[in-house]
């Protein structure tokens, strides 16, 4: 069986990877989702920074952004999240 090399290594370092996704929702609106998340040597997840954007026909724009770490019994939790509302000027 060959090796995998898109997998951590087994180190102390930390590999970040990024996934961004683009879509349209029912109502029409521009939604961007960015998702970087970093990996330890063993290949867990020990914390994720999410941002979403969503960008309506009037200009307006909801921005989401939510840092999470992995706690002490290993599931992700929310440290920190910030909800900006920006309205277009009319």
């Amino acid at each position: 069986m060959g090796e995998d090399n898109r997998r951590p290594t087994g180190d102390d370092s930390l590999e970040v990877v990024e996934i961004e996704t683009e879509s349209v929702d029912d109502e029409g609106n521009l939604v961007i989702d960015d998702l970087l998340v970093a990996v330890d040597g063993k290949g867990k997840i020990v914390a994720t920074d999410e941002t979403v954007a969503v960008f309506t026909s009037e200009g307006d724009a909801v921005v989401d952004e939510k840092l999470s770490v992995t706690g002490d019994d290993g599931n992700l939790q929310t440290v920190e999240e910030d909800i900006s509302v920006i309205e277009a000027d009319e």
